[in-house]
């Protein structure tokens, strides 16, 4: 039950003065940001998109531009998250922005749609995934398919809940692994198969029949889907040991890395597969492996697949619990979200509740398909909101300088505001592009959105009176 503004001033004013007040551990590096950044957007994107993508284009060359432009466009979003992340470097991450810049309606609905939507989405569906490729060691399908994904989430947040320091080296450990194990793809394919004959200039018609415009789109929602993940670095900043240096560094270095592989990656695919045997296979990446050392090879590439999955779940799930503790300490949320564990140190009522939706999510939705475009769709809003709030940011001077008047040490995104402006007519244009094209999911995923109505009028409702009763 949500308690009002009155109601926890009155409880904190009978905690005695010398009473230690557990708060957030702040031991996060940028090693740590980056390994977070990495671990939650190399999921499982690049293993289980390309083959979708190809379907949508005639020749690797028109594969290679489109995701080299929607590359771009995700690092200037990475730019426009630093300086965000700098000009408001506290816990919760675009929460924090857009309450900063629009008040708490909008607050309130960007962390709704995170828990409802958004945030534990990555949970359902990569769990889906990871459990997917589990099968190909051990079959599974039914009620133990969906257990086992349901135990997948639920060990992460097991993770999560004993402390950040465990759940961060699970992450540092699974991304070198992951980014070794992609690494290692690329360097096997430069050693064994380099010199085979190029598949590269193969030409075919694409699968979907229509124009280029309505194969455009869900492409480009692929691959927008597969980078996903730079926007929840700035969700832990309350526990970084200096956000104002780590989310900028976080921000360029894991983007550049990611951006790197991705392409390196979808081009060895080509190379090997051509576009006809791309399209034909489920699982690229075990496909090639097979062509290099054999079934050795495709098992060590659905065990990469599976640690990448995992990887990007976690990640998630330490940063987005963050914004469920960030509004409940505001008000905005349910009151026992408020809380930080005395022993572990971390907020371990938003864990649990991030984890039992997930799994909620999971069960009611069912498929990977549509836990990922209802997500999209989602985060396309909130990402038009932070881009305006930073324009906002900039006429105001926000974060430039601390209580005393002293400076601040701010990113500031190059080429503003043209950089910033491009980037958000891209994200604009995606979501009109997405709500016209596939107008009937997209009221779907927006009804997930707005159930936020009813709850969000209650609570700053009673929030206010019971701050007007005092």
């Amino acid at each position: 039950m949500y308690h009002g503004a009155g109601t926890r001033a009155r409880s904190l004013s009978q905690i005695p003065a010398d009473t230690p007040m557990a708060t957030l551990k702040k031991s996060l590096t940028t090693f740590d940001g980056v390994a977070l950044l990495i671990g939650i957007t190399i999921g499982s994107g690049i293993y289980s998109t390309p083959y979708l993508i190809a379907g949508y284009f005639g020749s690797y060359s028109g594969v290679l531009i489109t995701w080299l432009v929607v590359s771009a466009f995700v690092f200037t979003g990475g730019l426009v998250y630093a300086e965000l992340g700098t000009r408001v470097p506290t816990t919760g991450g675009e929460y924090a922005y857009i309450r900063r810049a629009w008040g708490d309606w909008a607050g309130f609905f960007f962390g709704w749609a995170q828990l409802i939507i958004i945030r534990t989405s990555p949970a359902a569906g990569l769990a889906i995934v990871a459990t997917d490729y589990i099968g190909f060691f051990v079959p599974l399908a039914g009620m133990s398919h969906t257990l086992v994904a349901l135990s997948i989430i639920v060990l992460l947040g097991v993770f999560n809940y004993v402390g950040v320091r465990w759940s961060a080296l699970f992450q540092r450990v699974t991304t070198v692994m992951k980014v070794g194990g992609l690494l290692l793809f690329a360097a096997l394919f430069l050693l064994l198969l380099s010199g085979s004959e190029s598949q590269l200039g193969s030409v075919s018609a694409p699968l979907k029949d229509g124009n280029f415009l309505s194969n455009l789109i869900p492409a480009l929602m692929l691959i927008v889907f597969t980078h996903t993940g730079f926007d929840r670095v700035g969700y832990v900043a309350g526990e970084m040991k200096n956000p104002r240096e780590v989310i900028p560094r976080s921000m360029v270095i894991g983007l550049g890395i990611v951006i790197g592989v991705y392409v390196s990656v979808i081009t060895i695919y080509h190379h090997v597969l051509g576009m006809d045997a791309l399209r034909a296979t489920t699982i690229p990446a075990a496909a090639v492996a097979q062509e290099m050392i054999g079934s050795v090879g495709a098992t060590a590439i659905a065990l990469l697949a599976i640690i990448s999955a995992i990887s990007s779940i976690n990640g998630t799930m330490l940063s987005s619990s963050r914004v469920y503790y960030a509004m409940a300490r505001d008000g905005l949320f349910f009151k026992s979200l408020d809380y930080v564990h005395p022993r572990f140190r971390t907020p371990t009522r938003a864990i649990v509740a991030h984890v039992v939706w997930g799994g909620v999510l999971l069960v009611v939705r069912g498929s990977f398909e549509s836990i990922a475009a209802g997500m999209i769709f989602a985060i396309l809003i909130f990402y038009t909101m932070t881009t305006l709030a930073l324009f906002k940011f900039r006429s105001e001077g926000v974060g430039e300088t601390g209580s005393d008047g002293s400076p601040h040490k701010v990113f500031r995104i190059p080429f503003y505001p043209v950089l910033p402006a491009l980037y958000l007519v891209g994200v604009v244009g995606l979501l009109v592009l997405r709500a016209v094209f596939q107008w009937r999911e997209s009221l779907v995923d927006l009804a997930f959105v707005l159930t936020g109505l009813p709850v969000a009028w209650f609570w700053l409702r009673r929030r206010d009176g019971a701050a007007e009763a005092l």
